[in-house]
């Protein structure tokens, strides 16, 4: 390694001082992602809180808005933190408890915990304005003080800068790290492990693209820009203009009902104790509500935790995924347990205040070292949350607290079956390595039926067969259909004839073992998800399925209605399910892998998170697209089919039943 002491006097930016000012843009994107979050949580939900329909209507296209900006902030936190890591630095995951204190941040971004009405909506125009923008801050957000923080005098301990705007914030941010680029040379600048970084193999994000170079990472601040703060305005897509339009409607409806309230009167900067600063901040000392932010606190730490580790775990890696899929359900259980927390007193010190979760930060939340000390830590805190879930469900029940128990439940299996299939690592058995079991004829093994031939051993597993019907077309005389008695004769056909009628069985319904010293079933060259026609997804891969092995065919259900979820069992027919398998073509970019383990992972009454390299197909067999991860519809209602739009929150959807 050598080093350029010239460069060291030069001006140039040193890589502290870089890692140093991407912790405040972490913290910053951290920071509004959480008040745009808060305020999301404490607006009402449909006439039953007291809403007109128009104005139902209108708040729930305003929550999906600001729901969207807040996943919007969480890319660009994704993508600050791959910039840090690309540097060689390990990613900040903390950030300050509401309010800031003065000096935390420049004195006009002042940054604090509020519920939706008109003054928060302006703050947010104001925090997400373009360059040059007039727009005024809402009143109440005025800072504590005016200050000064830069200091343009050379350092070795880094200083923080002063901005006007998240823009100009970043546009500095990218000449520093240009200036670097140049001073030391970008190989040496951009040094650390890509295969740290979040990734499409991890995440479904704008952000979480790898920065391996200069232009990936300026890139990666043009689009934090372009997508929000300091967007030119007139980019009807960016941050700020969704906000106006909120702002637009918002008054017009004012207008047209003068007493409209749209949101819970959410405390401003709850906090779970008395705090040794009361002014400005609001203590839950009602028993169930802060019981319910404590849980949703609990449930956004460890989140923290799990997304510091996934970059601790080089990728593309099963356990590097698992880690940022628990974190993900961890933050929608959250968001469950925020619009529940809004929803209930505060206590008898503030009267008129409900509650609100606090996003209290821990003291830490450094990654720990990849390991099984690590996994363990995980399951502890999931099966600690699911309990605390469970007995809060009981205390206190709720539609809200009951979602959130169920998939806390389910996360906490979740995590202490898949950390331990990471732990155990283990390898794909071989039809050499797999005793064939000796059976008499046929019987029924675990819901399976097992029958043996002189060749081979076919299986048929009731509950998956959607009567696609090419084993009684392909193979009348070894699947025999509307008879009594016997109706499998795997002898009646030659052993490979009949190998193929099985592979050709969409649901995995069929299945064989060879005894002939022949190889078995073998994973496809490429992983295929077809999508039918008013009907189901045919996954053709080497499928693990909620964690678990589960062969080389499924179809899955996506109208919603299966009995036997996630697979289809024929209800579309039944409700008259209608969906095009003809979708348009979108992302279909070559990937440099086609097969491997596809992770299929139902989520709790949501879509199925889908991982591993993919080709989604028309059911013709066109492209639809090429994804490392998706999440596919499973409610029927998604107006973007196959992809998920979150269409099941809407409609109630229930992945039981």
């Amino acid at each position: 390694m050598t080093f350029n002491e010239s460069t060291a006097s030069s001006g140039v930016p040193s890589r502290e001082q870089l890692i140093h000012t991407l912790y405040e843009a972490a913290e910053l994107e951290h920071n509004l992602m959480c008040t745009y979050l808060y305020a999301a949580f404490s607006l009402k939900s449909g006439e039953a809180e007291g809403l007109t329909p128009d104005e139902a209507a209108a708040i729930a296209r305003w929550r999906r808005a600001i729901l969207d900006i807040a996943i919007g902030e969480m890319g660009h936190l994704v993508a600050v933190w791959n910039i840090t890591s690309a540097l060689g630095g390990v990613p900040r995951f903390g950030r300050g408890n509401f309010p800031l204190d003065p000096g935390y941040l420049p004195a006009g971004v002042v940054v604090k915990l509020a519920p939706f009405d008109a003054s928060t909506l302006q703050h947010f125009v104001y925090l997400e304005r373009p360059a040059g923008s007039n727009e005024p801050d809402g009143q109440g957000f005025e800072p504590e003080r005016t200050f000064t923080r830069g200091m343009w005098a050379p350092r070795l301990t880094p200083m923080a800068l002063d901005y006007e705007t998240v823009g100009a914030f970043y546009a500095q941010l990218s000449v520093n790290l240009r200036r670097f680029a140049d001073g030391v040379g970008e190989k040496a600048a951009f040094c650390g492990d890509p295969a740290l970084q979040l990734s499409p193999s991890e995440v479904e994000m704008k952000g979480a693209a790898r920065v391996i170079c200069l232009k990936t990472a300026l890139a990666a601040f043009d689009a934090i820009v372009a997508q929000g703060e300091g967007a030119p305005e007139g980019s009807t897509d960016s941050h700020f203009e969704k906000f106006v339009a909120i702002r637009t409607e918002y008054a017009h409806l004012l207008a047209a009902n003068p007493s409209f309230a749209p949101a819970f009167p959410a405390a401003r900067n709850p906090v779970l104790r008395r705090p040794p600063r009361p002014e400005g901040r609001v203590w839950i000392e009602n028993e169930q509500a802060s019981t319910t932010v404590d849980l949703a606190n609990a449930a956004y730490g460890l989140m923290l935790r799990l997304i510091a580790y996934a970059y601790s775990v080089r990728g593309p890696h099963p356990e590097k995924a698992l880690a940022v899929d628990i974190a993900i359900a961890l933050m929608q259980t959250m968001a469950l347990l925020g619009e529940r927390a809004a929803r209930l007193p505060a206590g008898p010190s503030n009267p008129e205040c409900h509650a609100g979760v606090s996003f209290t930060a821990l003291r830490d939340s450094a990654p720990f070292p990849e390991g099984s000390a690590a996994r363990r830590f995980f399951v502890e805190r999931l099966y600690e949350l699911s309990a605390a879930a469970e007995a809060l469900r009981v205390a206190s029940p709720d539609s809200r607290v009951d979602a959130a128990a169920r998939q806390l439940v389910a996360l906490a299996a979740r995590g202490e079956r898949e950390f331990a299939y990471v732990e155990a690592a283990p390898v794909r058995e071989t039809a050499a390595a797999t005793p064939v079991e000796t059976v008499v004829e046929s019987s029924v093994v675990d819901g399976v039926e097992v029958v043996e031939g002189t060749h081979l051993t076919l299986d048929f597993e009731a509950k998956r067969c959607i009567h696609a019907r090419f084993c009684v077309t392909g193979a009348p005389r070894v699947f025999l259909a509307n008879v009594q008695g016997p109706w499998i004769h795997p002898d009646a056909m030659d052993v490979e004839a009949l190998a193929a009628i099985a592979h050709a069985c969409p649901s995995g319904a069929i299945r064989y073992k060879r005894k002939d010293g022949r190889p078995d079933e073998t994973a496809p060259p490429v992983n295929l998800i077809a999508i039918r026609e008013a009907g189901p997804y045919a996954v053709r891969a080497d499928i693990r399925l909620d964690g678990n092995a589960a062969g080389y065919r499924a179809t899955l259900c996506r109208c919603g209605a299966s009995k036997n979820k996630p697979f289809c069992d024929g209800s579309h027919h039944d409700v008259g399910f209608a969906a095009t398998g003809e979708p348009a073509t979108g992302q279909a970019d070559m990937l440099e892998t086609r097969d491997g383990t596809l992770s299929v992972d139902p989520q709790i009454d949501g879509p199925l998170q889908v991982r591993g390299n993919l080709e989604i197909t028309s059911g013709t067999g066109r492209v639809v697209a090429r994804v490392q991860s998706a999440r596919l519809c499973r409610c029927g209602a998604s107006n973007t089919k196959p992809f998920c739009d979150g269409s099941h929150a809407r409609i109630g959807f229930r992945s039981q039943g």
